[in-house]
This record gives C-alpha cells, sequence and structure tokens, in this order.
C-alpha cells in the first residue's frame, strides 16, 4: 500500500485482511517461514483496527488459523528468527 493512499475503511478493509492471511497461509503451505511471519504480522496489525462486527465477517477458518495455529508457531515464546 502507497503511503499516499488513504487507510483502509469498512468492506475494503476486511477484504485486505482475508488477503492478507491467505497469502501468509500460502507461505505457510510451502515452507517459507520468514515470509509467513511477515504477512502474518501485516494481517494482525490490520485485524486489531476491526470493530467486533468486521471480525465477525472474516471466514472462520481465517480466523482460527490467524489466532490459534500462527500463534502457536509464531508467537512470542517461540525462538525469533535470525536476521
Amino acid at each position: 500500500m502507497a503511503k499516499s493512499q488513504p487507510p483502509l475503511q469498512g468492506q475494503a478493509l476486511v477484504k485486505e485482511v482475508c488477503r492478507r492471511i491467505r497469502v501468509a497461509r500460502s507461505y505457510w503451505n510451502v515452507h517459507n517461514n520468514r515470509a509467513c511471519r511477515h504477512e502474518r504480522e501485516k494481517a494482525l496489525v490490520l485485524y486489531h483496527t476491526l470493530t467486533p462486527e468486521q471480525k465477525q465477517a472474516i471466514p472462520q477458518t481465517l480466523r482460527v488459523w490467524l489466532r490459534y495455529r500462527s500463534e502457536k508457531y509464531f508467537g512470542a515464546h517461540r525462538t525469533p528468527p535470525s536476521p
């Protein structure tokens, strides 16, 4: 997203969160952990800006992956990646 663009809102924000989660999952499926971690962090930043109603608009499988599965493997309790 270019810096000159206004921040996403409403349905566009929900779509972008879903897209980022799907991209992170695709990286996860091909074992590209660094790229997966990067996309997951971007998705989480956007996810935390959503209202409760908008969060419900995200498919449950994506929400579960973002909150549980990715936290299990990329959470703060895990060893951070090397630079």
